[in-house]
Parts: structure tokens; C-alpha cells; sequence
């Protein structure tokens, strides 16, 4: 990992239907920083799962909800003594309306309060803290229908002007929805007493199209952006501001290969028509179903290239390696990626690391693989250090 000096531990509390990205992205990225992080549901131990949504803008006046992907918690909750944490963060997503009726949940919050170290709140999971007695005299945000509550509760409520929006109260970080995650992210990292370094400056872009793999493009994506790097997104024939929509792959019972459902639409950041890739200092490609007519585009492998040409970082994880393929940007390179692509690393001249375990990445020079998003903390970390960015604790 990308870290000096003795590493932190961060509480995650998980449960049934939290939001997909709130729990996701701060759960990998803080691993990439460095930090160990444990989490954990009551009823179930490590290695169990809990199922996240997704929570989509519709034609409808309420967002439509659907199946993200499967959460592996990595601790037990009957574990757990809260006051050995430096941090506590809670997501958001249905799963805290439960969670702030149980009683062994709101029990862990008030101890682990009680050291005095940072909570880190989103969207709903402030019911959590309201059940506990934590938001008294406290200011923050949240999703707007959590207002009444909160101010019933004794908070000071901070009306949110976006669902990007953030608040900082001493030790006490909320936001209001995902969108607000690089700096809600970068926040935390503040109240744990943590410096970036090295990232300042640095450009980071990302090729995407429709049914890019969610979680292989928006973990890294924020975790760069909390770092304090500016990220760009971009799609061939699409202009900044519209979006693509993502795809979901995941292992079912019994399947002997990944489903694939919808999942967010992921808003662009730049035009990829007249983009200037020199401005850049790292190319990153995620995986998904995309990468299949991407690596057809002349105009995306000719921005590939560049990169390779110019010997800057280039990250791929998954199927992207597909694009890769195209070019010469893995003859002769040590390269990992979904098991499926094996014969396309070969024939591209790559020399193929099997992806045992799944979270597996590899690194030769300025290239970093990845196999799937169950290692996007490890791929993270391993692109900061390519890039020379670091976390001191």
C-alpha cells in the first residue's frame, strides 16, 4: 500500500440495501491509502455478504432502486471492540432505517463516540447517529428528507444545495449523498490527521463508453479525485456532461460465468473530441462490457498510444486490457486481467500473470493490470505509487 508511518483503522458499519458507492468507495480507497478497515453487520460474520442498491434518478419523483453488487464483509461484528478504531464511517442507502432500531448497533456507535475520535456520516446513515444521541448541538447534512428528524434529534441542520454537498463539524464529516465523496473523502482523511503527498498537479483521465464496469470506474475514479487529483472522464462521441450508463458483472449461485445488469449513469467530465492527452499524466481503463467496441475506435487506441508512447502510467483493470491488446502496450509486460482475457494478453505479446486470488494486480514499469474490481484497492495503490502519491499518517 501507498503509505508511510503506522497504518489506522477505520470501523465501517454495513447492513441489507446500503447505497452501492458509499459503501464501496471509502471502503477500497482507504485500503489503497494505507488504512486497515474492518467491516461488519450484526447477524453475520466475516465472509458473509449483504446486498447493496443502487439508487437511480428517474421519470419518477422518487429514485428507482435495483440490485448493486454483493458486499463481502471482511470482520465479524460480535467481534469488535469500537474502541480500538481511529475511525468510524456509515453509509448510507435504506440499510440504516434498520439499523438505528438495533439496539447492539446503536450500542457500538455510543462507545465507540466516546474516544472522541472522527465519525464520517452519509446520506441516511445520520439515522444511525440520531438514535445514538450524537447529532445534539451538532451541525451537519444529509439526504434532505432526513431534516425533520435530525433537527428533532437537536442538530443543526445544514440544507444541502446539491447532493455534492459536505459539512465538517470538529470531528463529525457528513455529506449528503456519493457525489459528495472526494471531498467528504478527503475530509476524513483530515480529521484522521492524515497528509496527501505528491498528488497535486496531477492529471488523471479515464476512457470509458457504455456498460463500463461500475465499481472498476467510479472507485478510482473518486479515490484519485479525493486525493486531490484532477480526474477527467471521457467517451468517444460524447461531449462533456452527458453520461454512460454502467454496467454491474457479478457471480451467481451455480453460474458458471458473471451476470450483467444496468447499473448507474456515470456523468462524463470532458469532450473526447479535441482533447489534449499530453495534458494528462496518467491514462486509466476500466473494464466492463465497453471495452469490446472501444478497442474497435482508431480514435481510442490512437489516445492509448500516446500514452504508452510517451511513456506516462497506464492503468487497466478487467476487460480493458482488451484495448490494450490493440496496441503494443503489453508486449513484453508482466500483465494480469479478467481470467477470460488470457488469450488476448498472450497474443498481444504480454507475458500472463494468473489472477490467484481475484483482487491480485501487477505492476511492470508503468503499467498496472488488474483482474477485477474486488481489487481496486490494490490497483489503486499500486498507480500512487507509479505516480509518486502517498498518505503519512
Amino acid at each position: 500500500m501507498a503509505v508511510s508511518a503506522t497504518q489506522k483503522t477505520i470501523l465501517i458499519i454495513c447492513g441489507d440495501r446500503m447505497e452501492e458507492f458509499e459503501a464501496n468507495v471509502p471502503f477500497q480507497a482507504l485500503q489503497a491509502y494505507g488504512f486497515t478497515v474492518h467491516a461488519v453487520c450484526p447477524g453475520k460474520k466475516a465472509g458473509d455478504f449483504v446486498y447493496t442498491s443502487i439508487f437511480q434518478s428517474s421519470a419518477y419523483q422518487a429514485a428507482s432502486e435495483t440490485d448493486g453488487h454483493k458486499f463481502k464483509l471482511n470482520a465479524t461484528f460480535d467481534d469488535v471492540d469500537a474502541t480500538n478504531y481511529d475511525g468510524l464511517l456509515i453509509p448510507g442507502g435504506r440499510a440504516p432505517e434498520y439499523l438505528a432500531r438495533n439496539e447492539s448497533v446503536v450500542d457500538l456507535v455510543k462507545k465507540y463516540a466516546e474516544t472522541g475520535n472522527p465519525i464520517a456520516s452519509i446520506c441516511h446513515g445520520s439515522l444511525i447517529l440520531a438514535a445514538a444521541d450524537l447529532v445534539r448541538d451538532r451541525t451537519l447534512t444529509a439526504f434532505p428528507c432526513l431534516e425533520a428528524v435530525l433537527v428533532a434529534a437537536g442538530a443543526t441542520w445544514v440544507a444541502p444545495q446539491s447532493m455534492a454537498d459536505y459539512y465538517v463539524d470538529h470531528n463529525l464529516v457528513s455529506g449528503v449523498t456519493y457525489e459528495a465523496h472526494p471531498k467528504f473523502i478527503s475530509l476524513f482523511l483530515g480529521t484522521l490527521g492524515c497528509k496527501v503527498h505528491g498528488a497535486d498537479n496531477k492529471r488523471i483521465l479515464f476512457i470509458c463508453g457504455d456498460f463500463t464496469e461500475q465499481l472498476e470506474l467510479m472507485v478510482p475514479f473518486q479515490s484519485f479525485q479525493a486525493l486531490g487529483c484532477h480526474v477527467d472522464a471521457v467517451c468517444p462521441n460524447k461531449k462533456a456532461d452527458e453520461t454512460c450508463i454502467t454496467i454491474i458483472h457479478e457471480y451467481d449461485s451455480g453460474d458458471q460465468t458473471y451476470s450483467a445488469r444496468p447499473g448507474y449513469n456515470f456523468p462524463l467530465t470532458e469532450t473526447f473530441e479535441g482533447l489534449d492527452p499530453s495534458s494528462y499524466d496518467a491514462l486509466i481503463v476500466p473494464g466492463g462490457q465497453a471495452p469490446e467496441y472501444l478497442s474497435l475506435n482508431e480514435d481510442v487506441l490512437s489516445l492509448v498510444k500516446t500514452f504508452i508512447d510517451a511513456e506516462k502510467p497506464v492503468g487497466s483493470m478487467g476487460h480493458g486490457q482488451m484495448i490494450l491488446s490493440f496496441t503494443d502496450a503489453l508486449q513484453g509486460k508482466r500483465c494480469t486481467a479478467h481470467p477470460w482475457l488470457k488469450l488476448n494478453v498472450e497474443l498481444a505479446g504480454g507475458s500472463w500473470t494468473e489472477p490467484n486470488p481475484m483482487d491480485l494486480c501487477v505492476t511492470d514499469d508503468k503499467l498496472v493490470s488488474g483482474a477485477a474490481w474486488p481489487g481496486n484497492s490494490n490497483f489503486i495503490s499500486q498507480l500512487m505509487e507509479v505516480l509518486g502519491i502517498r498518505v503519512s499518517f
